[in-house]
């Protein structure tokens, strides 16, 4: 499997996504920024790196620039701008409409945990080497 530096998922907002004001629910947000991060985890990682790491969220930065209604395709674009620091790495999400306009800009802080203790750990370099550009 090679390199994916940037991974890219189209999500249709359904009517569970929509609140009150008829658009995207800012909770939602945060969900898809989680859906396609680990998309992109499960379509770049090895079958032996998914099954020895997972991955949880430390911190969201998230604007919101647009609003999205029910039956709109939104494009949710990732990618890891620089190395990791220790067991952390940040991660860029761009969310954009049909009409080319930024919906949601995100950066996202994501910590590597080893599954078979639980503990952080330090992110491997051959880790890196699939995700960084």
């Amino acid at each position: 499997m090679s390199p994916t530096p940037r991974f890219s998922l189209s999500i249709t907002a359904g009517p569970e996504a929509i609140d009150e004001l008829g658009h995207v629910n800012n909770a939602v947000w945060v969900r898809w920024i989680q859906d396609v991060a680990v998309a992109h985890w499960c379509a770049v990682a090895t079958p032996e790196q998914q099954a020895a790491y997972l991955w949880v969220v430390t911190r969201h930065e998230i604007d919101y620039r647009g609003n999205v209604s029910v039956g709109e395709t939104v494009l949710g674009e990732t990618w890891i701008p620089e190395g990791p620091r220790g067991a952390r790495f940040d991660r860029i999400m761009r969310f954009t409409g049909a009409d080319g306009r930024v919906k949601v800009d995100a950066r996202t802080t994501w910590a590597l945990i080893d599954r078979a203790s639980g503990r952080l750990l330090r992110v491997p370099a051959e880790v890196t080497a699939r995700f960084v550009e």
